[in-house]
């Protein structure tokens, strides 16, 4: 089953982008996954093509009219999910990312201005998502994030099926550091144990560096982990 990418945005011209090079470009091209990008102008009711309009209330900026809206998603609408890149969505996680990817696909809907009109997520069904707490010029750069994160874990993008298992948010926590060679590199050396060959030691020490990391970094995402077993050894116990 080939997972369907359908994004609807002002500026169809900024896709593939990067999802048209590396893993998620060779998957598109093998046809592993499909990217449409459509124009929300296309759907307006005027000759001016007209796509936003003033806040209702006053305001700086403008607004994306929920008829035009409307009118982009009702024209592609076929029970694939439609997502909203949005500052005001539920925080994109990575078991959502998983979600998707095991289905068909999904409508991405891109914001632009002071982003959408507010009747259109009581209107139909549209799932408003942020990648952060942070803004940006439209949602482009957001289903880019999303849709990669979904390509990514279609059958056959990362070879391996396990390549992901133990990557940061899978298991609920950052995953643990890496090294290569050169084994010292400006008088700082690879840790002993990943260089022991003790499996049972390396996959204790990958776990407790996870938690540590996690903690502090990411400390709600611990909270959220339940906490998260494991003590937090020093600095010098951690190099070990």
């Amino acid at each position: 089953m080939t997972f369907r990418a359908t994004v609807l945005t002002l500026y169809p011209e900024m896709f593939p982008g990067p999802l048209g090079v590396s893993l998620a470009g060779r998957a598109l091209a093998e046809g592993t996954w499909s990217l449409e990008a459509r124009n929300i102008r296309d759907h307006a009711i005027d000759k001016h093509r007209t796509v936003d309009d003033t806040p209702a209330g006053g305001g700086a900026g403008m607004v994306l009219r929920c008829d035009v809206l409307a009118a982009a998603i009702d024209a592609v609408a076929d029970g694939r999910p439609v997502m909203a890149m949005s500052p005001r969505g539920a925080p994109l996680t990575q078991a959502r990312v998983r979600d998707l990817a095991a289905g068909e696909g999904a409508i991405i809907l891109c914001g632009r201005f002071e982003g959408f009109d507010e009747r259109i997520f009581e209107a139909r069904a549209v799932e408003p998502v942020s990648i952060g707490d942070y803004i940006l010029s439209g949602g482009e750069v957001g289903a880019m994030v999303l849709l990669d994160a979904c390509v990514r874990l279609l059958p056959g993008v990362m070879g391996a099926a396990s390549s992901g298992e133990e990557e940061s948010f899978e298991t609920g926590l950052l995953e643990y550091p890496h090294y290569t060679r050169p084994v010292e590199w400006e008088g700082r050396t690879i840790p002993e144990v990943l260089r022991s060959g003790d499996h049972a030691k390396i996959a204790a020490w990958r776990k407790q560096r996870s938690i540590d990391d996690t903690r502090l970094r990411r400390p709600d995402l611990i909270s959220r982990h339940g906490g998260a077993e494991g003590s937090s050894p020093s600095g010098a116990q951690r190099e070990k």
